[in-house]
């Protein structure tokens, strides 16, 4: 995570100070991009006053430990940080993003860099590992990229993001079932063989069952966000370790929702499952607009311009 100017170094600004030290060849890792103070949507106040990104980068840190600063291009600005080149080359990035726990620290030092920015302005956030060779190339990207740049920041303006999961969980709707009495109280009849076999048979309809309230459900929250949020983006559900709690994830959404209609979108999708046994919906946010700002991939720079996944659980 970034961390305040007034708070002890960290082992991350140690490591950055002893590169410095040994004079390692530095690089720029990029976290976002924005408009520059007087462009439409940037800085109100003219004349040498910086601009939103700049008072975002004040007391931030990048991943190495190098103080977050701003990179200007034709009306646009990128928030940097200087990395060792070492460690952002091919086989540097390689065993960092095969490393869980450095991957994880990378991570969300980026995210906590981005998350920063957009409470101060809207901006592009870059994938994550996103590395150019110095301040003029990134400069240059800024320039060749402007449009598709500038076109993404007005699609984004006045937005954050939701997600919005929903989960199916069959030995939930079971359990659940089979601790309610039947309407008599009586005994089933048949001996154990046909006890067990009807026992399967309530299983198999519960799964299904199970299965198809959840489905019914995504259905009516993409109902329900269409009327809220302006775009949709369905990532793959979650398995494993990334999926929160019991259950599959039959659905992994993020919405685009305006900043006045969050608590609508709240109200809306919040408690769509609650009597619904066995399904569960997981509403996460509000977000910088991940799933909605990836820029066209650009040309590699090569062994020094890298780019990994941006599919990290900040909702998504």
């Amino acid at each position: 995570m970034p961390v305040s100017a007034e708070e002890p170094a960290s082992p991350q600004r140690e490591e950055h100070e002893r590169h410095e030290q040994h004079s390692e060849r530095m690089v720029r890792y990029v976290f976002a991009v924005g408009r520059t103070a007087g462009e439409p949507g940037g800085a109100d106040e003219p004349g040498g006053t910086d601009g939103p990104l700049e008072a975002a980068a004040a007391g931030l840190y990048g991943p190495s430990g190098a103080p977050v600063r701003t990179v200007d291009g034709p009306g646009l600005s990128a928030l940097v940080s200087d990395v060792p080149a070492g460690l952002y080359d091919e086989s540097g990035l390689k065993a960092q993003l095969e490393d869980l726990e450095r991957l994880e620290a990378l991570a969300r030092s980026h995210h906590a860099v981005v998350a920063v920015a957009y409470e101060h302005a809207t901006v592009l956030p870059m994938r994550l590992a996103t590395v150019y060779l110095d301040d003029g190339r990134v400069a240059a990207m800024l320039a060749e990229r402007g449009g598709e740049f500038d076109a993404l920041l007005s699609r984004l303006e006045g937005h954050v993001e939701w997600g919005v999961k929903v989960y199916a969980d069959p030995r939930e709707a079971a359990a659940g079932s089979a601790s309610r009495p039947s309407d008599d109280g009586a005994q089933p009849a048949g001996g154990p063989g046909r006890a067990y076999l009807r026992q399967r048979r309530q299983q198999r309809s519960s799964h299904r069952d199970t299965y198809r309230a959840a489905g019914a459900v995504a259905e009516r929250v993409t109902e329900l966000a269409g009327g809220i949020a302006t775009a949709k983006v369905a990532h793959r559900p979650q398995q494993g370790e990334l999926a929160a709690g019991p259950g599959e994830n039959i659905a992994n959404d993020a919405y685009l929702v305006p900043d006045g209609r969050s608590e609508d979108f709240q109200a809306a999708i919040g408690g769509l499952a609650e009597d619904v046994p066995g399904v569960r919906v997981e509403l996460t946010g509000p977000w910088a607009p991940y799933s909605f700002a990836t820029p066209p991939p650009a040309p590699q720079e090569p062994r020094t311009q890298h780019t990994g996944t941006a599919d990290q659980d900040h909702g998504n």
